[in-house]
């Protein structure tokens, strides 16, 4: 750009502008705490139920298991002890 032209340089620096505005749009979009909750929760929605809307039971059995083993460990424990 040894040759450049004030306009030319004018009109680059336009278009680093815009591209620099819209990269910080995005980023004040992305960091959002309403667009973070947002994507924190679709994230755990897409761990328990698939595309079309159907439960994930390959994720949602173990949990439950392990929660009712949890609760069974706690009432066994309790009798134990009275």
């Amino acid at each position: 750009m040894a040759n450049a032209k004030p306009d030319d340089l004018v009109d680059e620096i336009d278009v680093i502008r815009d591209r620099l505005a819209d990269t910080v749009d995005a980023l004040i979009d992305r960091s959002n705490p309403k667009n973070v909750a947002r994507r924190g929760l679709a994230d755990l929605k897409a761990h328990f139920v698939d595309e079309t809307g159907s439960p994930r039971l390959e994720t949602i059995a173990p949990l439950v298991g392990g929660a009712l083993a949890v609760v069974a460990g706690i009432v066994v424990l309790r009798r134990f002890l009275r």
